[in-house]
């Protein structure tokens, strides 16, 4: 484990950390979500955050771990595109789970329906650039990598990025399971609630 460690983080110090940081705060949600009594929709309202931190972290490690392997892959770029896009998400989630508020599908008024859809921005684009990311790798040989290494990668890729897109389709039609949602599934994104309201008890 701690040759791994190691390893990643002379891979992409820059994502290892942001990983390493999602998850000192999913720990941190837990934490305060086992002495909230703050609800959203008749959950704790900090587990979705501590979800979302937690899939983020793991994420951010994996990508870290497969960008390595890239010839001439802009790594900085898609670091601070991680970084901007999923800590933005992050940071409104607490926040808005902090004050017993809806995150997702919360247009009750301009801002949050704003805000919602910069969050909607910001998932897709993580997903789209992580597609581009699993495009390299079919495009590129790899002859160091073993090929059920390779497809490994390649396939866990894809299949993220087919599970995002169709929770965003969902999402798009009413389904109260948007993108976010289904992303969580592969480590990273939160799982998302279905409008109502919020309660504290």
């Amino acid at each position: 484990m701690i040759n791994f460690i190691e390893t990643l983080k002379s891979r992409n110090e820059t994502l290892f950390y942001f990983g390493l940081l999602c998850f000192v705060l999913s720990v941190l949600f837990l934490v305060i979500s086992l002495i909230s009594e703050i609800q959203v929709n008749g959950t704790n309202a900090w587990i979705k955050p501590f979800k979302f931190a937690l899939s983020t972290f793991l994420y951010a490690w994996a990508m870290a771990w497969y960008c390595f392997y890239l010839p001439k892959f802009n790594t900085g770029l898609f670091n601070w595109a991680v970084i901007l896009l999923l800590g933005f998400e992050i940071l409104y989630i607490a926040i808005q789970a902090g004050r017993g508020q809806l995150s997702h599908f919360n247009v009750s008024t301009p801002t949050y329906s704003a805000l919602y859809s910069m969050m909607a921005f910001a998932a897709s684009t993580v997903t789209v650039y992580t597609l581009f990311v699993g495009w390299l790798f079919f495009a590129n040989e790899f002859p160091s990598l073993p090929d059920y290494y390779l497809w490994s990668i390649r396939l866990g890729i894809l299949i993220f990025v087919v599970f995002s897109f169709e929770g965003f389709v969902m999402g798009r039609a009413g389904c109260p399971i948007p993108l976010e949602a289904l992303m969580e599934e592969r480590g990273s994104f939160s799982s998302i609630g279905v409008p109502n309201t919020a309660t504290r008890g």
